[in-house]
């Protein structure tokens, strides 16, 4: 067991005790003083978050136009950071009356990531992701204003059994996901990213404030997963607790990206 590993929260499960990657599920840090705001649920129109995964801005504006109002939330990631044009584009969509996650999952030394999270905070993004351990979340919370929102990454979609153990977590991927999200939600995070396979019991053991946003979507009628490996279709991610979820190809690579927008967007209305 690592020395600078201190069990919090040891009912979640025996074998993170013996976890050689502990300082990332836990660490000494204190409990800070502020929380997450009170939780408001979300209008049905902005539950789907459309992840604008192409590879540049004027592609994106294009397909921003072409599905109009049948998204709301877009989820802006790193290929468009990179390509130039990314503050631009947010201001854009903010023009139109959309709300933007910046999904950029911040993972560096604490003082940078609150310095960065800060930079944010008058861009008008509603989400932001970040990564890492204990101090990592709560630099991120601390700077993140009153509107922005800070949400941890949790295990990504992309990863499964065989991939902890690739990393060095010999802990299965649910008790992870609940060791992960119970910190952040310590740390001040507003909420956590979680695959819809393990947001039921996510639900269960933690505080229901916690926002809960869902990759790895699948519609019922378009399977193909690629590198997500841990997936839930919509009806079952709304099911077991999820306030939004992202959904990405399955509308973006459709022959009509309004049309599987709205599919979903109708799913969605007829649980809420």
């Amino acid at each position: 067991m690592c020395a600078a590993f201190v069990p919090v929260y040891p009912a979640v499960c025996d074998k993170l005790l013996e976890c050689p990657a502990a300082s990332f599920c836990y660490t000494n840090a204190p409990k800070p003083e502020f929380r997450v705001l009170d939780y408001k649920a979300p209008a049905a129109n902005e539950r789907l978050i459309f992840a604008m995964d192409v590879p540049e801005c004027d592609r994106a504006r294009g397909l921003a136009e072409e599905l109009g109002d049948s998204v709301t939330f877009y989820k802006l990631g790193l290929e468009l950071m990179m390509s130039g044009g990314y503050f631009e584009l947010i201001e854009w969509l903010l023009a139109r009356g959309k709300k933007v996650f910046a999904d950029l999952k911040f993972f560096d030394i604490p003082a940078t990531v609150g310095s960065a999270v800060r930079q944010l905070t008058d861009r008008g993004v509603s989400f932001v992701t970040v990564h890492g351990n204990q101090s990592i979340m709560q630099a991120a919370a601390e700077n993140k204003g009153r509107d922005l929102k800070v949400l941890a990454v949790t295990v990504l979609t992309s990863l499964d059994r065989g991939d902890l153990d690739d990393l060095g977590f010999q802990c299965d991927v649910e008790s992870l996901v609940l060791s992960r999200a119970r910190r952040a939600f310590e740390a001040g995070c507003d909420g956590v990213i979680s695959s819809g396979l393990e947001v039921a019991r996510l639900r269960e053991h933690v505080d229901r404030r916690l926002v809960v946003v869902t990759p790895g979507i699948r519609p019922v009628e378009n399977r193909p997963t690629g590198d997500q490996k841990r997936v839930v279709t919509v009806t079952e991610a709304f099911a077991n607790g999820a306030d939004y979820i992202v959904v990405g190809r399955p509308i973006r690579d459709a022959a009509a990206p309004k049309e599987a927008a709205e599919s979903i967007q109708n799913s969605i209305k007829s649980l809420f």
